[in-house]
């Protein structure tokens, strides 16, 4: 019962994961990591595609081996959440303790990505053993 249910959620994280790829404020990243996790449980071969995926694998693979990120990535992610805010203030006008709570949650955010260990760029990064086994 809870392999269907994983790999469902596999499957939607990796639709949500492949728009990101497109939205410039939907990170991809993260659902495709949670999406190689659910595939863990549910399907070898959906796993192992994500990891071996030409654009995706590298950052994957660095993240399960290190739990590292691209100097790029983390640019990317600060730079989002920056805007985001941004977004968030001139689009709502929002009370200060509201301002503040948002504030505090994102810069938790960005102390989390920025003090993880930095992996090398996908396209610097390739597997020197070549691909994972199927």
């Amino acid at each position: 019962m809870k392999r269907p249910a994983y790999f469902a959620a596999g499957s939607l994280l990796v639709a949500v994961g492949f728009v990101g790829a497109f939205l410039p404020l939907l990170q991809t990243t993260p659902f495709l990591i949670l999406a190689a996790a659910c595939f863990a449980r549910s399907s070898p071969r959906l796993e192992n595609w994500l990891l071996n995926h030409r654009q995706f694998g590298p950052v994957l693979r660095a993240w399960r081996e290190r739990g590292a990120i691209p100097v790029k990535a983390k640019r990317l992610a600060c730079a989002g959440m920056v805007l985001g805010y941004a977004l968030f203030w001139w689009g709502h006008q929002p009370s200060l303790l509201l301002a503040a709570a948002v504030a505090a949650a994102m810069i938790g955010a960005a102390a989390y990505v920025l003090t993880r260990p930095s992996a090398a760029s996908p396209c610097e990064s390739e597997n020197p053993a070549g691909p994972l086994p199927r």
